[in-house]
Protein backbone atom coordinates (compact mmCIF):
# COMPACT_ATOMS: atom_id res chain seq x y z
CA UNK A 1 0.00 0.00 0.00
CA UNK A 2 1.03 3.63 -0.78
CA UNK A 3 1.98 5.82 1.63
CA UNK A 4 -0.58 8.05 0.51
CA UNK A 5 -3.23 5.92 0.70
CA UNK A 6 -2.04 4.55 3.97
CA UNK A 7 -2.43 8.42 5.09
CA UNK A 8 -5.95 8.72 3.72
CA UNK A 9 -6.91 5.51 5.69
CA UNK A 10 -5.61 6.57 9.11
CA UNK A 11 -6.17 9.86 9.24
CA UNK A 12 -9.80 11.60 10.71
CA UNK A 13 -12.45 12.94 8.54
CA UNK A 14 -13.83 16.61 9.04
CA UNK A 15 -17.26 17.36 6.68
CA UNK A 16 -17.58 20.58 5.08
CA UNK A 17 -20.71 21.69 3.21
CA UNK A 18 -19.96 23.84 -0.20
CA UNK A 19 -21.12 26.98 -1.44
CA UNK A 20 -23.08 27.42 -4.29
CA UNK A 21 -22.71 30.18 -6.99
CA UNK A 22 -23.10 30.52 -10.90
CA UNK A 23 -20.28 30.58 -13.34
CA UNK A 24 -20.59 30.49 -16.73
CA UNK A 25 -24.49 30.29 -16.30
CA UNK A 26 -23.99 27.31 -14.65
CA UNK A 27 -24.21 26.17 -10.52
CA UNK A 28 -20.56 25.41 -9.55
CA UNK A 29 -19.69 24.15 -5.52
CA UNK A 30 -16.59 25.60 -3.72
CA UNK A 31 -15.00 25.78 -0.59
CA UNK A 32 -12.19 28.19 0.70
CA UNK A 33 -8.98 27.18 -0.20
CA UNK A 34 -7.89 28.65 3.73
CA UNK A 35 -10.10 26.46 5.39
CA UNK A 36 -8.94 23.33 3.74
CA UNK A 37 -5.06 23.81 4.20
CA UNK A 38 -5.24 24.67 7.98
CA UNK A 39 -7.72 21.23 8.43
CA UNK A 40 -4.74 19.23 6.46
CA UNK A 41 -2.02 20.76 7.58
CA UNK A 42 -3.20 20.18 11.03
CA UNK A 43 -3.36 16.78 9.98
CA UNK A 44 -6.95 15.89 9.06
CA UNK A 45 -8.74 15.25 6.05
CA UNK A 46 -11.53 17.53 4.39
CA UNK A 47 -14.67 15.68 2.90
CA UNK A 48 -16.65 17.82 1.09
CA UNK A 49 -20.49 17.45 1.46
CA UNK A 50 -21.80 19.03 -1.98
CA UNK A 51 -24.66 21.39 -1.89
CA UNK A 52 -26.51 18.92 -3.55
CA UNK A 53 -30.50 18.43 -3.79
CA UNK A 54 -31.42 15.27 -1.70
CA UNK A 55 -28.08 15.38 0.39
CA UNK A 56 -29.14 16.34 3.74
CA UNK A 57 -30.89 12.84 3.61
CA UNK A 58 -27.43 10.83 2.55
CA UNK A 59 -25.47 11.99 5.59
CA UNK A 60 -25.34 8.71 6.71
CA UNK A 61 -23.37 7.69 4.05
CA UNK A 62 -20.47 10.49 4.64
CA UNK A 63 -19.39 7.84 7.76
CA UNK A 64 -17.39 8.08 9.91
CA UNK A 65 -17.80 11.46 10.71
CA UNK A 66 -14.88 12.86 13.63
CA UNK A 67 -15.30 16.83 13.02
CA UNK A 68 -17.62 19.38 11.09
CA UNK A 69 -16.50 22.41 10.41
CA UNK A 70 -19.23 25.02 8.47
CA UNK A 71 -18.32 28.03 6.76
CA UNK A 72 -19.48 31.35 5.58
CA UNK A 73 -22.60 31.18 3.27
CA UNK A 74 -26.21 33.03 2.31
CA UNK A 75 -28.39 34.11 5.40
CA UNK A 76 -30.02 31.15 7.19
CA UNK A 77 -33.70 31.05 6.55
CA UNK A 78 -35.33 33.01 9.27
CA UNK A 79 -38.73 30.62 9.87
CA UNK A 80 -35.90 28.29 11.08
CA UNK A 81 -35.02 30.61 14.45
CA UNK A 82 -37.92 33.99 14.52
CA UNK A 83 -39.89 32.80 17.60
CA UNK A 84 -40.04 36.71 17.92
CA UNK A 85 -41.15 39.35 15.04
CA UNK A 86 -37.92 41.36 14.42
CA UNK A 87 -40.19 44.38 13.91
CA UNK A 88 -39.06 44.85 10.48
CA UNK A 89 -40.91 46.58 7.76
CA UNK A 90 -41.97 45.72 4.11
CA UNK A 91 -39.94 48.24 3.15
CA UNK A 92 -36.80 47.89 5.23
CA UNK A 93 -36.64 43.88 4.49
CA UNK A 94 -36.58 44.64 0.91
CA UNK A 95 -33.97 47.37 1.49
CA UNK A 96 -31.71 45.00 2.94
CA UNK A 97 -32.22 42.26 0.20
CA UNK A 98 -30.96 45.08 -2.27
CA UNK A 99 -28.03 46.00 0.19
CA UNK A 100 -26.96 42.33 0.71
CA UNK A 101 -28.47 40.59 -2.38
CA UNK A 102 -25.41 38.06 -2.47
CA UNK A 103 -26.21 36.93 1.33
CA UNK A 104 -30.54 37.06 0.98
CA UNK A 105 -30.94 34.95 -1.03
CA UNK A 106 -32.30 32.04 1.15
CA UNK A 107 -30.64 28.12 0.33
CA UNK A 108 -32.95 25.59 2.19
CA UNK A 109 -30.88 22.43 0.78
CA UNK A 110 -27.43 24.19 2.82
CA UNK A 111 -30.18 25.45 5.94
CA UNK A 112 -31.31 21.52 5.96
CA UNK A 113 -27.73 19.68 5.43
CA UNK A 114 -26.01 22.57 8.02
CA UNK A 115 -28.64 22.09 10.75
CA UNK A 116 -28.73 18.29 10.53
CA UNK A 117 -24.97 18.19 10.50
CA UNK A 118 -24.52 20.40 13.81
CA UNK A 119 -27.41 18.46 15.41
CA UNK A 120 -25.95 15.21 15.15
CA UNK A 121 -22.55 16.58 16.52
CA UNK A 122 -24.45 17.86 19.76
CA UNK A 123 -25.95 15.04 20.29
CA UNK A 124 -22.53 12.68 19.51
CA UNK A 125 -20.23 15.13 21.06
CA UNK A 126 -18.72 14.99 17.63
CA UNK A 127 -16.26 18.29 17.31
CA UNK A 128 -18.28 22.04 15.83
CA UNK A 129 -16.40 24.87 14.28
CA UNK A 130 -18.49 27.40 13.00
CA UNK A 131 -17.08 30.32 10.72
CA UNK A 132 -19.26 33.04 10.19
CA UNK A 133 -22.50 31.62 8.92
CA UNK A 134 -21.46 28.26 10.76
CA UNK A 135 -21.38 29.98 14.37
CA UNK A 136 -24.78 31.74 13.48
CA UNK A 137 -25.85 27.65 12.17
CA UNK A 138 -24.62 26.48 15.90
CA UNK A 139 -26.42 28.77 17.84
CA UNK A 140 -30.03 28.59 15.74
CA UNK A 141 -29.40 24.55 16.39
CA UNK A 142 -29.39 25.00 19.79
CA UNK A 143 -32.61 27.10 19.56
CA UNK A 144 -31.12 30.95 19.78
CA UNK A 145 -31.67 33.23 17.36
CA UNK A 146 -30.35 35.92 15.01
CA UNK A 147 -30.61 39.34 13.69
CA UNK A 148 -32.41 39.38 10.42
CA UNK A 149 -29.96 42.99 9.75
CA UNK A 150 -27.49 44.27 12.39
CA UNK A 151 -27.90 47.67 10.95
CA UNK A 152 -31.54 47.80 10.63
CA UNK A 153 -31.95 46.03 14.63
CA UNK A 154 -29.19 47.00 16.25
CA UNK A 155 -27.34 49.76 14.99
CA UNK A 156 -29.93 52.33 14.62
CA UNK A 157 -30.52 51.92 18.22
CA UNK A 158 -27.46 53.24 19.36
CA UNK A 159 -25.38 56.40 19.52
CA UNK A 160 -23.26 56.68 16.66
CA UNK A 161 -19.64 56.33 18.49
CA UNK A 162 -21.27 52.78 19.62
CA UNK A 163 -22.04 51.65 15.85
CA UNK A 164 -19.55 49.28 14.29
CA UNK A 165 -19.66 48.59 10.53
CA UNK A 166 -19.28 44.59 10.21
CA UNK A 167 -19.59 44.43 6.11
CA UNK A 168 -17.38 47.07 4.09
CA UNK A 169 -18.13 45.95 0.31
CA UNK A 170 -15.64 48.31 -0.48
CA UNK A 171 -12.34 47.28 1.90
CA UNK A 172 -13.91 43.27 1.82
CA UNK A 173 -10.69 41.79 2.77
CA UNK A 174 -9.05 44.76 4.26
CA UNK A 175 -11.68 45.97 6.70
CA UNK A 176 -11.21 45.43 10.84
CA UNK A 177 -13.16 46.76 13.78
CA UNK A 178 -12.50 45.82 17.18
CA UNK A 179 -13.69 43.00 19.84
CA UNK A 180 -13.02 42.54 23.68
CA UNK A 181 -11.88 39.30 24.03
CA UNK A 182 -13.30 37.32 27.18
CA UNK A 183 -11.14 36.46 29.90
CA UNK A 184 -10.84 33.09 30.56
CA UNK A 185 -12.23 31.62 27.48
CA UNK A 186 -10.17 29.66 24.88
CA UNK A 187 -10.35 32.75 22.53
CA UNK A 188 -8.55 34.52 25.43
CA UNK A 189 -5.42 31.92 25.52
CA UNK A 190 -4.67 32.03 21.56
CA UNK A 191 -4.86 35.86 21.26
CA UNK A 192 -3.13 36.61 25.13
CA UNK A 193 0.61 37.65 23.57
CA UNK A 194 -1.37 39.80 21.11
CA UNK A 195 -3.37 42.07 23.37
CA UNK A 196 -2.01 45.44 25.24
CA UNK A 197 -1.17 44.93 28.67
CA UNK A 198 -4.69 45.76 30.77
CA UNK A 199 -6.52 45.28 27.77
CA UNK A 200 -8.61 42.32 26.08
CA UNK A 201 -8.82 44.30 22.86
CA UNK A 202 -8.18 42.94 18.96
CA UNK A 203 -8.53 43.63 15.77
CA UNK A 204 -10.91 41.13 13.93
CA UNK A 205 -12.24 41.01 9.82
CA UNK A 206 -16.05 41.19 9.44
CA UNK A 207 -18.26 40.24 6.62
CA UNK A 208 -21.93 39.75 8.03
CA UNK A 209 -24.74 41.53 8.32
CA UNK A 210 -26.28 39.18 10.48
CA UNK A 211 -25.45 38.09 13.95
CA UNK A 212 -26.53 36.57 16.95
CA UNK A 213 -29.46 38.16 18.52
CA UNK A 214 -30.21 35.94 21.78
CA UNK A 215 -27.56 33.37 22.60
CA UNK A 216 -28.55 30.16 23.26
CA UNK A 217 -28.31 28.58 27.04
CA UNK A 218 -25.70 26.50 26.68
CA UNK A 219 -23.28 28.79 25.21
CA UNK A 220 -20.76 31.37 27.19
CA UNK A 221 -19.35 34.70 24.80
CA UNK A 222 -15.85 34.51 24.27
CA UNK A 223 -15.87 38.15 22.70
CA UNK A 224 -17.88 40.93 22.23
CA UNK A 225 -18.12 44.48 19.18
CA UNK A 226 -18.60 47.43 21.40
CA UNK A 227 -22.37 47.43 19.72
CA UNK A 228 -22.67 44.34 21.92
CA UNK A 229 -22.53 42.03 19.48
CA UNK A 230 -21.27 38.69 20.38
CA UNK A 231 -18.15 37.93 18.12
CA UNK A 232 -17.41 34.38 19.34
CA UNK A 233 -19.25 31.81 21.85
CA UNK A 234 -18.30 27.98 22.94
CA UNK A 235 -19.62 25.33 25.52
CA UNK A 236 -17.19 25.05 28.37
CA UNK A 237 -19.04 21.68 29.23
CA UNK A 238 -17.90 20.56 25.52
CA UNK A 239 -14.53 22.24 24.98
CA UNK A 240 -11.16 19.95 25.67
CA UNK A 241 -8.90 19.25 22.45
CA UNK A 242 -7.70 16.41 24.37
CA UNK A 243 -10.22 14.67 25.06
CA UNK A 244 -11.96 15.22 21.99
CA UNK A 245 -14.37 17.66 23.14
CA UNK A 246 -15.11 21.14 20.88
CA UNK A 247 -18.00 23.33 20.49
CA UNK A 248 -17.49 26.21 19.01
CA UNK A 249 -18.83 29.69 16.77
CA UNK A 250 -16.44 32.55 15.32
CA UNK A 251 -18.43 35.09 14.07
CA UNK A 252 -15.29 36.65 12.31
CA UNK A 253 -12.96 34.97 9.84
CA UNK A 254 -9.20 34.15 11.77
CA UNK A 255 -8.40 32.49 8.70
CA UNK A 256 -8.24 35.60 6.78
CA UNK A 257 -7.15 37.65 9.24
CA UNK A 258 -3.72 38.19 6.98
CA UNK A 259 -1.40 41.13 6.02
CA UNK A 260 -2.38 42.40 2.80
CA UNK A 261 -0.72 41.09 -0.09
CA UNK A 262 0.82 38.38 2.52
CA UNK A 263 0.08 35.18 4.05
CA UNK A 264 1.35 35.97 7.31
CA UNK A 265 -1.80 36.24 9.88
CA UNK A 266 -2.44 38.96 11.62
CA UNK A 267 -1.82 37.76 15.05
CA UNK A 268 -0.02 34.59 15.86
CA UNK A 269 -3.37 33.36 17.45
CA UNK A 270 -4.84 33.37 14.30
CA UNK A 271 -4.79 29.71 13.38
CA UNK A 272 -5.21 28.45 16.84
CA UNK A 273 -8.97 27.73 16.27
CA UNK A 274 -7.98 25.62 13.48
CA UNK A 275 -5.27 23.82 15.48
CA UNK A 276 -7.59 22.74 18.60
CA UNK A 277 -10.38 21.90 16.36
CA UNK A 278 -8.26 19.58 14.75
CA UNK A 279 -6.56 18.33 17.63
CA UNK A 280 -9.64 17.48 19.02
CA UNK A 281 -11.20 15.65 16.04
CA UNK A 282 -7.50 13.64 16.00
CA UNK A 283 -8.69 12.73 20.04
CA UNK A 284 -12.39 12.05 18.89
CA UNK A 285 -11.29 9.51 16.30
CA UNK A 286 -8.91 7.75 18.71
CA UNK A 287 -11.71 7.48 21.40
CA UNK A 288 -14.25 6.38 19.06
CA UNK A 289 -11.85 3.63 17.40
CA UNK A 290 -11.26 2.49 21.08
CA UNK A 291 -14.86 2.20 21.86
CA UNK A 292 -15.77 -0.11 18.67
CA UNK A 293 -12.39 -1.90 18.79
CA UNK A 294 -13.29 -3.43 22.44
CA UNK A 295 -15.82 -6.61 21.48
CA UNK A 296 -18.89 -6.66 23.48
CA UNK A 297 -17.91 -10.21 25.81
CA UNK A 298 -20.38 -12.88 25.27
CA UNK A 299 -22.97 -14.37 27.33
CA UNK A 300 -24.24 -17.79 26.49
CA UNK A 301 -27.35 -18.95 28.58
CA UNK A 302 -26.15 -22.39 30.42
CA UNK A 303 -27.69 -24.74 27.38
CA UNK A 304 -25.29 -22.74 24.94
CA UNK A 305 -22.43 -23.12 26.99
CA UNK A 306 -22.70 -27.20 27.59
CA UNK A 307 -23.27 -27.20 23.43
CA UNK A 308 -20.42 -24.72 23.13
CA UNK A 309 -18.06 -27.22 25.35
CA UNK A 310 -19.45 -30.57 23.46
CA UNK A 311 -18.24 -28.25 20.01
CA UNK A 312 -14.86 -27.92 21.89
CA UNK A 313 -13.96 -31.43 23.04
CA UNK A 314 -15.32 -32.50 19.06
CA UNK A 315 -12.65 -30.89 17.62
CA UNK A 316 -10.16 -33.20 19.51
CA UNK A 317 -11.34 -35.82 18.54
CA UNK A 318 -12.02 -34.57 14.50
CA UNK A 319 -8.11 -34.20 14.51
CA UNK A 320 -7.88 -37.97 15.63
CA UNK A 321 -10.48 -38.30 12.96
CA UNK A 322 -8.26 -37.08 10.55
CA UNK A 323 -5.18 -38.43 11.09
CA UNK A 324 -6.20 -41.93 11.58
CA UNK A 325 -8.87 -42.07 9.04
CA UNK A 326 -11.50 -44.41 8.71
CA UNK A 327 -9.51 -46.70 11.08
CA UNK A 328 -10.65 -44.93 14.19
CA UNK A 329 -12.75 -46.59 16.84
CA UNK A 330 -15.14 -44.14 18.55
CA UNK A 331 -15.76 -44.90 21.98
CA UNK A 332 -19.15 -45.35 23.01
CA UNK A 333 -20.85 -42.39 23.96
CA UNK A 334 -18.72 -40.42 22.26
CA UNK A 335 -20.83 -40.49 18.91
CA UNK A 336 -22.64 -37.20 20.16
CA UNK A 337 -19.19 -35.19 20.47
CA UNK A 338 -17.93 -36.57 16.80
CA UNK A 339 -21.28 -34.66 15.51
CA UNK A 340 -19.87 -31.25 15.53
CA UNK A 341 -16.76 -31.85 14.58
CA UNK A 342 -17.63 -33.86 11.73
CA UNK A 343 -19.86 -31.66 10.27
CA UNK A 344 -16.87 -29.02 10.55
CA UNK A 345 -14.77 -31.36 8.93
CA UNK A 346 -17.31 -31.85 6.18
CA UNK A 347 -17.49 -27.73 5.72
CA UNK A 348 -14.15 -27.73 5.34
CA UNK A 349 -13.87 -30.18 2.71
CA UNK A 350 -16.54 -28.25 0.57
CA UNK A 351 -14.39 -24.63 0.99
CA UNK A 352 -11.02 -26.43 0.20
CA UNK A 353 -11.23 -25.17 -3.35
CA UNK A 354 -12.32 -21.67 -2.97
CA UNK A 355 -9.41 -21.87 -0.03
CA UNK A 356 -7.20 -23.19 -3.14
CA UNK A 357 -8.29 -19.94 -5.40
CA UNK A 358 -8.21 -17.62 -2.38
CA UNK A 359 -4.36 -18.69 -2.54
CA UNK A 360 -4.03 -18.10 -5.98
CA UNK A 361 -5.13 -14.51 -5.73
CA UNK A 362 -2.92 -14.04 -2.75
CA UNK A 363 0.29 -14.68 -4.85
CA UNK A 364 1.08 -17.96 -2.67
CA UNK A 365 3.64 -20.00 -4.23
CA UNK A 366 3.38 -23.62 -4.98
CA UNK A 367 6.25 -24.34 -2.55
CA UNK A 368 4.42 -22.58 0.17
CA UNK A 369 0.65 -23.27 -0.42
CA UNK A 370 0.98 -27.45 -1.39
CA UNK A 371 0.95 -28.24 2.16
CA UNK A 372 -1.76 -26.51 3.60
CA UNK A 373 -3.83 -27.48 0.38
CA UNK A 374 -2.65 -31.19 0.47
CA UNK A 375 -4.53 -31.22 4.56
CA UNK A 376 -7.80 -28.95 3.17
CA UNK A 377 -8.35 -31.39 0.45
CA UNK A 378 -10.17 -34.74 2.32
CA UNK A 379 -9.82 -38.30 0.62
CA UNK A 380 -13.28 -39.31 -0.52
CA UNK A 381 -13.15 -42.60 2.16
CA UNK A 382 -13.19 -39.45 5.11
CA UNK A 383 -15.39 -37.68 3.70
CA UNK A 384 -18.08 -40.82 3.41
CA UNK A 385 -17.45 -41.22 7.22
CA UNK A 386 -18.06 -37.58 8.59
CA UNK A 387 -21.40 -37.90 6.25
CA UNK A 388 -21.81 -40.83 8.11
CA UNK A 389 -21.78 -39.74 11.49
CA UNK A 390 -23.67 -36.88 10.50
CA UNK A 391 -26.23 -39.03 9.44
CA UNK A 392 -26.78 -40.85 12.57
CA UNK A 393 -27.70 -37.50 14.31
CA UNK A 394 -31.37 -36.99 14.96
CA UNK A 395 -33.41 -33.84 13.52
CA UNK A 396 -33.58 -32.13 16.69
CA UNK A 397 -29.66 -32.37 17.12
CA UNK A 398 -29.13 -31.08 13.82
CA UNK A 399 -31.60 -28.42 13.94
CA UNK A 400 -29.92 -27.49 17.50
CA UNK A 401 -26.53 -27.92 15.49
CA UNK A 402 -27.32 -25.64 12.82
CA UNK A 403 -28.78 -22.62 15.40
CA UNK A 404 -26.01 -22.41 17.16
CA UNK A 405 -23.64 -22.46 13.97
CA UNK A 406 -25.69 -19.94 12.86
CA UNK A 407 -25.44 -17.58 15.81
CA UNK A 408 -21.74 -18.19 15.61
CA UNK A 409 -21.56 -17.56 12.44
CA UNK A 410 -23.32 -14.00 13.02
CA UNK A 411 -20.38 -13.30 15.68
CA UNK A 412 -17.91 -14.01 13.37
CA UNK A 413 -18.97 -12.21 10.80
CA UNK A 414 -19.02 -9.22 13.12
CA UNK A 415 -15.82 -9.55 14.12
CA UNK A 416 -14.38 -9.87 10.54
CA UNK A 417 -16.02 -6.68 9.32
CA UNK A 418 -14.17 -5.06 12.65
CA UNK A 419 -10.97 -6.37 12.02
CA UNK A 420 -11.26 -5.60 8.59
CA UNK A 421 -11.94 -1.81 8.85
CA UNK A 422 -9.23 -1.41 10.77
CA UNK A 423 -11.19 -1.08 14.48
Amino acid sequence: MALNDHLSIILPRVLIVSRRTVRKNKFVDFVGEYHLDLIVNYGAVPVIVPRVNGVHMLLDSFEPIHGVLLCEGEDIDPSLYEAETSGLSPEEIEEIRRLHASDTAIDKEKDSIELRLAKLCLERNIPYLGICRGSQVLNVACGGTLYQDIGKELSRKLAENQRVVHMDYDNYDGHRHVVKVVENTPLQSWFKDSVEQGKMDILVNSYHHQGVKRLAQRFVPMAFAPDGLIEGFYDPDAYNPEEGKFIMGLQFHPERMRRPDSEEFDYPGCPSAYQEFVKSVIAYQKKLNSSTSLPKPLKLSKEMEKKRRIIVQSFSLAKNLYSAGSGIQVQPGKESELEAGADFLESNTALSVQQENRLKQMGATVRNGSHYLEKLKLNQGRERLARNVIGKMSVEQLSQLMSFYHMMGQICSDVLERKLNGY
